[in-house]
C-alpha cells in the first residue's frame, strides 16, 4: 500500500510516501511530534480515489536536518518544490494538521493556482500575536520550545517519557496512539538532529507571525475546511474562528469524540470529512 521514496531539493532531503494512483492529487502534512506515519489510518481511504503524497517535512522523521530554514513559508517552498517540480502536479489538494497547518496555508498563499482546496486540522495559522497559538498559555510548551538549546538538553535521552507526555494528554481517546506508533515517533525523534528540528518549527514563529500578518492582507480564495477535536483536548470551533480571518470561503466545526490527533483518533470520520471536501472540486 505505502511505497517510500526519497526527493533531494538541494540543501534538504525529503522522505515521502505514495498510495493510490489517481489523476488528482492530496498531500498530507503532519504535525509535531509526529511524521508523515500520523497519516497511516487516513490514506487508504484517501488512495483509492487519489495519488495520496505524505511528506515528512524537513528536519523530521527521515527527511534531512539543514541547520536553518523552519519558518513555515521556507518549508512550505520544499513542499512545492516536491509536489510541483519532482512529482509534476500541476493542481493538487492539500491538508495540514498541527504544524503541517501553518506550512499548508502558507504554501497555499504563495500557490494559490495550484492548491485547489485546503483543509487545516486542530491549529491555529498565528498572526497578529503568539496568544491564539498558545492557547492563552495553556499550552505550555510553546514557551519552552522556544528557549535556545536547553529543550534538546534536557529531553535527549528521555524522547519516550518527553514526547508520551503529548500523546497521552492531548488525546480524547490516548489508546489511539499504540506502543507501536510511540516506538515509531521515538525512534525517528531520536535520529541526530530531529529533536532540534522540531523545536525550531517553534521557534520560527515570531517569522512566522510577521510573514502571516502580511499575507491576511489577501484572503485565500480556495475552499477552505477547517476542523478541530470537539472532546476538550483539541481546539474545537478555534480552527474554524482562525481560519474565517484568513480566508473567504472557509466551513468546517467539530469533530466528536476527538482531542488534538485527529487522523489518528478518528480516521474513519476525518477520511470521510476529507473525501467529501475534495470531492465538491477538481
Amino acid at each position: 500500500m505505502f511505497t517510500h521514496h526519497t526527493a533531494e531539493l538541494g540543501e534538504v532531503r525529503l522522505h515521502y510516501v505514495t498510495a493510490g494512483d489517481g489523476e488528482r492529487a492530496v498531500c498530507l502534512l503532519h504535525g509535531w511530534p509526529q511524521t508523515w506515519w500520523e497519516w497511516r489510518r487516513v490514506m487508504p481511504a484517501l488512495a483509492e480515489q487519489f495519488s495520496v503524497v505524505a511528506p515528512d517535512m524537513r528536519g523530521l522523521g527521515d527527511s534531512s536536518c539543514p541547520a536553518a530554514g523552519y519558518d513555515k513559508q521556507n518549508v512550505a517552498n520544499d513542499i512545492w518544490r516536491l509536489m510541483h517540480e519532482t512529482l509534476g502536479h500541476e493542481r493538487f489538494f492539500l491538508a495540514g494538521h498541527d504544524w503541517g497547518g501553518p506550512v499548508a496555508y502558507a504554501l497555499a498563499h504563495a500557490h494559490g493556482e495550484a492548491v485547489t482546496r485546503l483543509a487545516i486540522l486542530d491549529v491555529v495559522v498565528p498572526f497578529g500575536s503568539a496568544e491564539d497559538l498558545t492557547w492563552g498559555g495553556k499550552r505550555w510548551h510553546h514557551g519552552f520550545h522556544w528557549v535556545q538549546d536547553l529543550p534538546e538538553a534536557l529531553v535527549t535521552g528521555r524522547e519516550r517519557m518527553y514526547l508520551s507526555w503529548f500523546y497521552n494528554n492531548l488525546a480524547y481517546n490516548p489508546a489511539a496512539i499504540t506502543v507501536q506508533d510511540i516506538d515509531e515517533y521515538v525512534r525517528a525523534y531520536s535520529r541526530p538532529g530531529v529533536l532540534r528540528a522540531g523545536f525550531e518549527y517553534y521557534r520560527a514563529t515570531p517569522t512566522d507571525i510577521l510573514h502571516n500578518n502580511e499575507n491576511r492582507k489577501t484572503p485565500l480564495a480556495m475552499p477552505v475546511l477547517a476542523l478541530g477535536g470537539s472532546g476538550g483536548k483539541g481546539r474545537g470551533m478555534q480552527v474554524l474562528e482562525n481560519m474565517r480571518q484568513l480566508a473567504s470561503d472557509v466551513r468546517g466545526g467539530e469533530i466528536a469524540r476527538c482531542g488534538h490527533w485527529l487522523p489518528e483518533e478518528q480516521p474513519e470520520t476525518l477520511a470521510r470529512e476529507l473525501l467529501a471536501f475534495f470531492n465538491q472540486g477538481s
